[in-house]
C-alpha cells in the first residue's frame, strides 16, 4: 500500500483548518493556528504509560488530578509505609511522610490540600485505624479521628468536606461518616456492607462501587448528601478496585474478579455516565489494590499488587491531530 510520502510527496501543505480525513503520519501547517500538525492515528481513549512511583506498593491512597496527583501510604517490599509522593504529570517526587504508617487507607482532596483516613497498622492493637491526617502541600498533621476504625474503605470530597464509607473492621461494614473540616459525624449507612470498594465524587454527591462483604459485588450506590440509593451495577463484580471522577461521570478500574469470571487481578476499566457502566479500554497492567485520581476523561492509576507495582498509567485520548512539539 502506498504511503503518504508516495501519494503527496515531501512538501508540507498549508491549510486554514485541519484537513477532514488526514492519513496517519500526514503533516501539514495550520495557518490559522500557526502551528505544524501531524495525524497520529485513529482517535481513541485509552491508558498510556506515565512515570513510575519511586516506591512500588499496593493499598495506597490517591488524591488530585492526572497532572497534579498525590499518592500516600501503602504496603511495599519493606512493609507498611507512610511515604507520600507528588506527581507533576511526568514524574513522582518524594515529599514528607504520613505521621502514621499504614495501608488500606482512603483519601480525598487535591495534590496540595488532601485528607488521609483509616487503614491498617499492625505495630500495636487495635490494628484498624481511626487516624485522620490533613496535608497542606508540605506536611501531614493529625486531626480528629474517624468514629469507626476500619481499613479497605473508600473516600470522596475535599480536605474540608469529605465522606468516608464502607471498609472492614473486620467484618465488612456499611458505615458512612461526613467530615466538616474539623470532625467526623456518622450519617446513613450504605445499603450493602462491603470493604475493598472504590469511591469518588463529593461530600454531598458520591458514588460507591464494587467491593465485597464477602461476596464480590457489582453493586453501585449513589449518595445525595443524606442517603444511599442503589443504581445500575458494574458489568463485572470485583474487589480492591480504584475509582475516580464525579457522581455522574466516573471510572472504575483494576481489582480482583470472581473465580466465575476468570478470577485473579484484572485490567478491566468501566466508564459511568450517570446511568450505566460501559466497558472501555483496559489498563496495560492488570492489578488490584491500586489508587486512582482525576476525572473520567483525564485520569491516573498507580501502584497496586502483583506483588508490588510502581507503574503509573494515564487515561485520555491518543491519536488524532496533534501539534508537533506538544504532548
Amino acid at each position: 500500500m502506498a504511503d503518504y510520502k508516495t501519494i503527496k510527496g515531501t512538501k508540507i501543505q498549508n491549510y486554514t483548518t485541519d484537513p477532514d480525513n488526514p492519513l496517519t503520519g500526514q503533516v501539514w501547517y495550520n495557518e490559522t493556528d500557526q502551528v505544524l500538525k501531524v495525524n497520529t492515528g485513529p482517535l481513541v481513549t485509552a491508558w498510556a504509560t506515565g512515570g513510575d512511583l519511586n516506591t512500588a506498593r499496593y493499598s495506597l491512597a490517591g488524591a488530585g488530578t492526572q497532572t497534579a496527583a498525590l499518592g500516600f501510604g501503602g504496603f511495599g517490599s519493606l512493609g507498611r509505609t507512610g511515604e507520600t509522593e507528588s506527581y507533576n504529570g511526568t514524574s513522582w517526587t518524594e515529599v514528607n511522610d504520613l505521621n502514621t504508617v499504614r495501608n488500606g487507607l482512603a483519601g480525598a482532596g487535591t495534590q496540595t490540600s488532601a485528607l488521609g483516613f483509616g487503614g491498617t497498622n499492625t505495630a500495636a492493637p487495635p490494628f484498624q485505624q481511626i487516624v485522620t491526617e490533613s496535608w497542606n502541600g508540605t506536611s501531614w498533621t493529625e486531626v480528629n479521628d474517624l468514629t469507626t476504625a476500619r481499613t479497605a474503605l473508600a473516600g470522596a470530597g475535599i480536605q474540608t468536606a469529605a465522606l468516608a464509607f464502607g471498609g472492614k473492621t473486620p467484618p465488612s461494614v456499611g458505615n458512612t461518616e461526613s467530615w466538616n473540616g474539623t470532625s467526623w459525624t456518622e450519617v446513613n449507612d450504605l445499603n450493602t456492607v462491603r470493604g475493598g470498594l472504590a469511591g469518588c465524587g463529593t461530600q454531598t454527591a458520591a458514588l460507591a462501587v464494587g467491593g465485597e462483604g464477602p461476596p464480590r459485588y457489582t453493586n453501585t450506590e449513589s449518595w445525595n448528601g443524606t442517603s444511599w440509593t442503589e443504581v445500575n451495577d458494574l458489568n463485572i463484580a470485583r474487589v480492591d478496585l480504584a475509582g475516580c471522577g464525579i457522581q455522574t461521570a466516573a471510572l472504575a478500574t483494576g481489582g480482583e474478579i470472581n473465580p466465575a469470571d476468570g478470577g485473579g487481578n484484572t485490567a478491566l476499566t468501566e466508564s459511568w455516565n450517570g446511568t450505566s457502566w460501559t466497558e472501555v479500554n483496559d489498563l496495560n497492567i492488570a492489578r488490584k489494590f491500586l489508587a486512582a485520581a482525576g476525572t473520567n476523561t483525564l485520569a491516573i492509576a498507580f501502584g497496586g499488587s502483583s506483588p508490588y507495582i510502581a507503574s503509573t498509567e494515564e487515561w485520555g485520548e491518543t491519536g488524532g491531530n496533534r501539534t508537533i512539539g506538544s504532548s
